[in-house]
Formats: C-alpha cells, sequence, structure tokens
C-alpha cells in the first residue's frame, strides 16, 4: 500500500500558513490524494485542490495549474527526488510503497543460477527507495558483494528515472549484475538497454524475479525499426513538450537545423501532451521527433515513427551515413 508523507504536508502548511494548497501526482495515487485534500480542509481550513491532469514525475509538477488555481503552494506527492524543494512553491512529498521485499530477494540469492554473480548494483525507482538497505543486508548476508551507485542531480543514490540512469550507468565496470526492486517493466529493461549487463527485475507483489535482457533486446529492435522508417520521410515534426520540465526548444531547434542541412523538411510543433490522436490533426508528416520524454513512444501506440532524443540522434547519424552503435548506452536519454 502506498503512503503518503501526510506529517510532512501538514507540517509544511503550519509554518508557511497558505491560504490554499494544491496537490498532484501519478493518476494511481488520486484516491490517496482526495483524502489528504479532505483532511488539509479539515484540518486546516483552507481550500486543497487536487490536479486530475497527468502527472509523470518531476519534470511534470504543473504550477501553471496551480497558479490558475491562486494556490500558494502545490504537493508533488509520489516522485521522490533529492531536494524537498523544486522551488518556493513547489514542494516534493514522498509516497512510499510499504510492499515488502524480503521473499523476492531471498528467493533471488538462493536461486543456483545466480550464483555466477559476485558484485551486484541495486537500483530502484522513488516508490521504494526505502527498501534499499533492508535489501542490501539479505543480499550481504548471502555473500554477495553490494554496490549503489551515488546520485546526481535530482537522483537520489540507487535511484533511476525513466530518462536518467546515473546511479545504475556509473557503477557498470564494478558489478556483475543489476537488480531492480519493484514492479517497473520500462525501468529494468532501460536500465539494460543503458548498460548492456544482465538486469534482473525482483517484483515484491508476485514474488517472483527475471532477467529482463530479452525485453530489452526486443525494445531496442523496435526502435531501431522506427529510425530506419523515419529515415525514408520526407517531412518530419519535430515536437517541443511544454510541460515545465520537459520543455527543449533549443534541441528542437538543433535537430531542425541538422535535419534540414540532410535534406529533410521539418515542422516545428508544441504540446503539452502528445498523443496519438493528437498528432492525427498534423497532415504531411511522415515522422515526429519529441524531445519532451523517451517514455512516450514506448509507453503508448503511435501510426507514424515518433523518435525520443537518443533515436533522433542515431537517425541524424544514418542520413550522415555513420554507424550508430550503442547510441542506447547513455546515462541520461534526454
Amino acid at each position: 500500500m502506498i503512503l503518503i508523507d501526510e506529517d510532512k504536508i501538514f507540517e509544511v502548511i503550519r509554518k508557511r500558513k497558505p491560504l490554499s494548497v494544491a496537490l498532484n501526482g501519478p493518476e494511481a495515487l488520486f484516491p490517496k490524494m482526495q483524502d489528504t485534500g479532505m483532511r488539509i480542509m479539515k484540518l486546516f481550513d483552507i481550500p486543497a485542490y487536487i490536479i486530475g491532469d497527468t502527472c509523470w514525475g518531476s519534470c511534470d509538477v504543473n504550477t501553471h495549474a496551480a497558479d490558475m488555481l491562486g494556490a500558494d503552494l502545490l504537493f508533488n506527492i509520489g516522485h521522490t527526488i533529492s531536494m524537498e524543494t523544486i522551488d518556493k512553491k513547489v514542494i516534493m512529498i514522498n509516497a512510499y510503497d510499504d510492499v515488502n521485499f524480503d521473499v523476492v530477494v531471498e528467493k533471488f540469492a538462493k536461486d543456483p543460477a545466480n550464483q555466477e554473480y559476485k558484485i551486484l548494483g541495486i537500483v530502484t525507482d522513488s516508490q521504494h527507495l526505502n527498501q534499499l538497505h533492508p535489501s542490501r543486508k539479505i543480499l550481504e548476508n548471502h555473500g554477495f558483494k553490494i554496490v549503489i551507485g551515488d546520485g546526481k542531480g535530482q537522483l537520489n543514490d540507487g535511484q533511476v528515472f525513466g530518462c536518467e540512469f546515473y546511479p545504475a550507468h556509473d557503477i557498470k565496470n564494478r558489478i556483475d549484475a543489476y537488480i531492480f526492486l519493484g514492479q517497473s517493466m520500462f525501468h529494468s529493461v532501460s536500465i539494460a538497454m543503458s548498460t548492456e549487463k544482465p538486469t534482473y527485475m525482483l517484483d515484491p507483489y508476485f514474488n517472483e524475479f527475471q532477467l529482463v535482457n530479452d525485453k530489452a533486446r526486443i525494445m531496442e529492435k523496435k526502435a531501431i525499426l522506427s529510425i530506419y522508417k523515419a529515415q525514408d520521410a520526407n517531412k518530419i515534426g519535430i515536437i517541443i513538450g511544454l510541460k515545465e520540465g520537459q520543455f527543449s526548444k533549443i534541441k528542437a531547434l538543433k535537430f531542425k537545423k541538422s535535419l534540414e542541412v540532410l535534406g529533410k523538411d521539418t515542422q516545428l510543433i508544441a504540446l503539452t501532451e502528445i498523443t496519438e490522436e493528437r498528432l492525427r490533426n498534423f497532415k504531411g508528416i511522415d515522422a515526429y521527433i519529441q524531445v519532451a520524454c523517451p517514455r512516450i513512444a514506448t509507453d503508448n501506440h503511435f501510426s507514424k515513427p515518433l523518435l525520443s532524443v537518443p533515436q533522433a540522434e542515431a537517425l541524424i547519424k544514418i542520413l550522415k551515413k555513420e554507424p550508430i552503435d550503442d547510441f542506447f548506452k547513455l546515462r541520461h536519454w534526454l
């Protein structure tokens, strides 16, 4: 069960004395955010607005909505980062999952097939950071040496985002394999793609673990196929994300210049939500590049090639007749 750190919210409200607040977070947390909002209004007699738009991470805090509502504070829930605030208005609030990893970690440690690994790197996402050290102790008790990579920027030690893998990538030459604590295939597969090391996803809900490298190769093949399809495009739409942490106009203009030098027509497009439905409104475009978030194309279906930043860089290399080896082997996919 996900537990929101309401004590922190109440502490900030008592200290800052806002006239109104707003809360946002992942859609899965909306029911719990509703309960938290009701408790805020009852305890402090101030409006507490639940922002019902999608929220994918600390790159998507939606301060615009909070400003429109006149909220003095915006509590972003469930996207733990190394900083407590992004600016004076946005407060990051932990929402940890209290699920226990002991059974699945023991299961992994006792499996004879895993004894070939001597040194393991542990990584996880925001909801399970509290399980890093308990899991480490179990594995060390079974004779494994454990390495937890240092955080960087917004990342805590051992934490990965959907687009940033510094704590994983920076230890790849010191370990034999990774274990990812959580049920996120995207995060674990991305680690495998970024490092090309054996990567195991440990699922605490079904108490199962699996090696995800075969799935990583399938995802990489699909990504490469999209690149080659985009190679034949006459006109390429370059999409700039309008969410605060996804706005990358300079990179978009760089791609525009590079592609036009290589003989491609381009169209600059700005979108808040990048979906198949929205893209159907644009005519005469054969492929797209989006500089907002690398997960958009992997998490959704698009009828035309939609390339992330690493894929776009690879496309430019192909058009220049250069090799594209290891284009996903990066610490940051933006």
